[in-house]
């Protein structure tokens, strides 16, 4: 869900306040219910799992290559042991979490389709939240199982669970709200066509546009960002891949803002200068119009037109990711958009990996829009012609499949229209907010 956060999450978010209520408790009980069953398995992970370390091993290299001793009369070295199975692409994940190791199941004529999954809590303290918000929350983040054939000609990737997408500046929705609301209990979902380095990817895909993917656990950051909220983040329709050395180029139909109108084209090109260094361009847009205004599909954003550059490092410690947005709202009288606006924003994502499983991620943002409320442009972020900032710092510590990250962010409004910044009145100007997240990869 990525969306006028100020706009459609704000009306969607008063409605449901007395549902927040009560539903508090049931959400506490299953919070601890969560954390009881993942240090539970934890457990059992811990006496089956190898050792992560060795995940990025070729699965063609055997985990124990020393003959054994020889018999006198037949001398004969020990079969070595079967590799440990790699980690998966899907789900993308920026670090520093990282897929488990998959659980392989033969599948008959399928052949071997591979599980794995991520069960997580999280709580949030937050100061002037939104009307009908409350300042503290507590749920479960993800209980996901990831269902995928990575072999053959004929491929696939099913994704389905109970999730939530906490992002800055934003209400923040119950999980159960966020499933009946944007994407469903099946949130992604795709057959892949494989010739060579030619794919093709057919059904609920993610985005090919931003820095950052769409679920907690594949981020740096628990929350998404600033930028992140002007831009969509699971499209269904067709996806073009291909790869040729060092350039890959995609190119995606689908219905921008899960709206079902199939109007919204998307493409990008990737250029890798070596192992540690890759530029991309990112340009997509809605090609027709569309009235629908819901939660996962807001109005002036699922009209919109989106550009962005992104750089990325990632070598040793380090991991650097900057990059440059510009979105484009046209008027659209027809619509609904009686005066378009535009958007102009950066972003640096930057974690750096220490030993032990300890790491720490942070992320400063600025966006600007243009507008006046006198001019009667539309509201893009926290009215017309306002600007953002925001910085969040995110520790994390990783055991095998086991995670516990905090976070510290805050969000500062500029030049924001009263009514539509933070608070009961929407006068308040920041928004300091405190996320706890624990669980385990699966």
């Amino acid at each position: 869900m990525k969306n006028d956060m100020t706009g459609a999450l704000r009306m969607a978010t008063v409605p449901l306040h007395h549902e927040r209520r009560s539903l508090l408790r049931i959400r506490w009980v299953c919070f601890l219910a969560v954390l009881f069953v993942a240090f539970a398995t934890f457990t059992c992970f811990g006496q089956q799992t190898p050792d992560p370390n060795s995940q990025g091993a070729p699965a063609s290299t055997p985990a124990d290559q020393t003959p054994a001793p020889a018999a006198p009369a037949t001398p004969a070295a020990a079969p070595a042991a079967p590799a440990a199975p790699a980690p998966l692409p899907m789900p993308s994940m920026a670090g520093p979490l990282a897929t488990a190791i998959p659980h392989e199941v033969p599948a008959g004529p399928f052949g071997k389709i591979e599980v794995t999954g991520i069960l997580s809590g999280m709580m949030s303290t937050e100061s002037n939240a939104f009307p009908g918000d409350t300042a503290t929350h507590w749920d479960v983040s993800n209980a996901q199982v990831f269902i995928q054939k990575t072999t053959g000609w004929w491929q696939f990737y099913l994704q389905g669970g109970a999730y939530n997408l906490p992002a800055l500046g934003a209400p923040m929705l119950t999980t159960g709200q966020t499933v009946a609301n944007i994407y469903g209990p099946f949130p992604q979902g795709y057959l892949k066509l494989v010739k060579g380095n030619f794919n093709v990817e057919i059904g609920a895909l993610p985005t090919l546009i931003g820095a950052e993917y769409t679920f907690t656990f594949e981020n740096m950051n628990i929350e998404r960002g600033l930028l992140w909220n002007q831009e969509n983040a699971v499209n269904r329709g067709v996806q073009l891949n291909y790869t040729h050395k060092k350039l890959t180029a995609a190119f995606s139909w689908n219905d921008g803002f899960y709206s079902n109108r199939y109007t919204w084209l998307i493409g990008s090109l990737t250029y890798a200068f070596n192992a540690a260094n890759t530029l991309a361009f990112v340009a997509g847009g809605n090609a027709g119009s569309y009235a629908k205004n819901t939660l996962a599909t807001p109005l002036f954003l699922n009209n919109s037109q989106i550009y962005e550059v992104l750089y990325t490092y990632s070598k040793g410690h380090w991991v650097i990711n900057p990059y440059y947005q510009y979105t484009n709202v046209p008027t659209n009288a027809n619509i609904g958009i009686a005066k378009g606006a535009s958007t102009s924003g950066g972003a640096l994502l930057l974690t750096y990996n220490w030993k032990y499983g300890i790491s720490m991620a942070v992320r400063p943002e600025y966006i600007t829009t243009n507008g006046s409320v006198a001019n009667g442009a539309i509201n893009l972020l926290y009215g017309p012609g306002s600007n953002a900032f925001s910085f969040t710092i995110t520790p994390t510590y990783v055991k095998d499949d086991f995670f516990v990250r905090g976070e510290f962010s805050i969000v500062h409004a500029g030049s924001s229209t009263p009514g539509f910044a933070f608070g009961n009145t929407g006068t308040a100007t920041n928004q300091p907010r405190g996320v706890l997240e624990a669980g385990f990869l699966f």
